[in-house]
């Protein structure tokens, strides 16, 4: 299976230091991406996708893995499904552990998605890091409206803390919605005063649900998968009567300070392109330790698209080398069965 997964030659992995950083994609798309590109151009772009139970009802066609995708993509790694209070969530298991966890937050415009169709980002985590991966489930809008969702993952973290793990030992990772689940979680803990996790590393985080970033325009006709309506539309389904403003929803809007080193991937094309950017610059602005890569023409949560696009692979890879040096180099745990 792991040759399946990882079909590309190996690449050097970035050394990362505890160092402030940004990187702006210059050099042109591969062949793959730009094929996907134009397939979900094709396939889910609409400017209207209807009222907000329609919205959902199509998000939750469109987005994420199919079944079987995310069936393969878990082939050789142990799941098993947590249940537990309020707590929804599955782990996946390299059977070579090292210590520490990898808590993830799935996307999916906080209306559709799940722990199981986002298992090719969640599973390629766990073989890269070598580490358990706890892969979240929460309450979906418009049924749940925000901030249930934060709600729920905040609940999830509380819960993997309290089985032992110590704060230090987790790192952070969430895609769109999910990074900006994971980014509010850590700006959460800071305010309560509660140890801080690792590191958080964010994949086109969605950080301000009022549509105000400048790139949800430039990048208007740009971005293969939204109209600037979409966000709207989105967002309205998830906040209901909502202010989209408040901290708590739209993490820029927060204060960024003292928190855990920051990992932002995004695409140069996507509308959210500077949702990323201004979480960056806060957070340097903030005196905080923050690593923005942007990649050039790739569509949103690319990453979902690994083994078969380069730049997911790259993402990946980078991502996990953040995680190793923010969780520290350890010696492999016992074999799992």
């Amino acid at each position: 299976m792991s040759g399946f997964l990882y079909p590309f030659e190996k690449r050097a992995i970035l050394h990362f230091e505890k160092s402030i950083s940004s990187s702006e994609g210059t050099r042109m798309s591969s062949w793959q991406a730009r094929a996907f590109s134009r397939a979900i151009r094709a396939i889910v772009r609409r400017q209207s996708w209807g009222p907000e139970d329609a919205l959902a009802a199509r998000a939750r066609r469109v987005f994420g893995a199919p079944p079987a995708y995310g069936w393969l993509a878990a082939v050789g790694l142990s799941r098993r499904a947590c249940r537990s209070g309020s707590v929804r969530a599955e782990w996946l298991i390299p059977r070579r552990l090292r210590p520490g966890v990898v808590f993830y937050v799935h996307g999916g415009g906080f209306v559709s998605c799940s722990a199981a169709t986002h298992r090719p980002i969640a599973a390629a985590l766990a073989r890269l890091t070598q580490r358990r991966v706890f892969s979240v489930d929460y309450r979906l809008a418009p049924k749940a409206r925000l901030p249930a969702a934060h709600e729920d993952v905040a609940a999830a973290y509380g819960w993997v803390v309290s089985s032992g793990v110590h704060p230090s030992e987790i790192a952070l990772v969430g895609d769109s919605a999910g990074g900006n689940l994971v980014l509010s979680l850590a700006v959460q803990l800071r305010d309560q005063g509660a140890a801080a996790p690792a590191c958080v590393a964010a994949f086109s985080p969605w950080t301000d649900l009022t549509g105000r970033s400048p790139s949800v325009r430039m990048n208007a006709d740009r971005c293969a998968m939204f109209h600037p309506e979409n966000m709207r539309d989105f967002a309205a389904a998830a906040l209901g009567s909502g202010q989209p403003d408040t901290p708590i929803v739209s993490p820029v809007y927060a204060g960024l300070h003292g928190l855990p080193p920051v990992l932002l991937h995004v695409g140069s094309t996507e509308l959210l392109l500077d949702d990323a950017r201004r979480v960056h610059d806060r957070i340097l602005y903030s005196n905080g330790e923050s690593s923005l890569r942007v990649y050039d023409d790739v569509p949103h949560c690319w990453q979902m698209l690994f083994p078969f696009v380069p730049e997911a692979a790259a993402s990946l890879r980078e991502t996990a080398a953040f995680i190793d040096a923010s969780l520290g180099s350890a010696r492999h745990m016992p074999h799992v069965a």
